[in-house]
C-alpha cells in the first residue's frame, strides 16, 4: 500500500450555518456540494481545499462536545499551510477570530499560530 495525500478530513459542527459561514467566508474555501440526508437529519458540505484535498462540513442532531483540549487521545488539530502568518492573522482578527500569538517552530524556524473553529476545534496556521 501506498498513500497518496490526505483526501478530506471530516468535521462535526453543532451550528451548521455558524460553520459553513466560518469555513466559506472567514476560511474562504469553495463549496463543491451540499447535500441534506432526511434520513439523518444531517447536511454534508464539501469544501474544496487549494492542494485538491477536501473538508467534509457534517450536521447532526445533538452532536455530544469535544471533551477536552487538543491534548485528548485522537486528532490534535488541522493544520493550514500559508505564504504569510502575519497577513492571515491580520484577515483572521478583521473577521472577529481571536488568535495565539505567532510562535516560531523550534526545528524549522517556520512560524505558526493556533485558532479555532465555532465549535473550538483547533486549527493551525503553519508559514511556508
Amino acid at each position: 500500500m501506498q498513500l497518496k495525500k490526505i483526501h478530506h478530513v471530516a468535521i462535526i459542527c453543532s451550528d451548521y450555518e455558524a460553520s459553513k459561514g466560518f469555513y466559506t467566508k472567514v476560511l474562504g474555501l469553495k463549496v463543491l456540494a451540499e447535500n441534506y440526508r432526511e434520513s439523518r437529519q444531517s447536511y454534508k458540505l464539501d469544501l474544496a481545499l487549494p492542494d485538491g484535498g477536501q473538508i467534509e462540513l457534517f450536521s447532526f442532531p445533538s452532536p455530544p462536545p469535544r471533551p477536552t483540549k487538543p491534548e485528548a487521545q485522537g486528532l490534535r488539530h488541522l493544520a493550514f499551510e500559508v505564504n504569510s502568518i502575519d497577513s492571515s492573522v491580520d484577515h483572521l482578527v478583521s473577521n472577529g477570530i481571536p488568535v495565539e500569538p505567532i510562535r516560531v517552530d523550534e526545528f524549522t524556524g517556520k512560524k505558526f499560530t493556533f485558532f479555532q473553529d465555532p465549535d473550538g476545534l483547533p486549527l493551525e496556521l503553519y508559514e511556508s
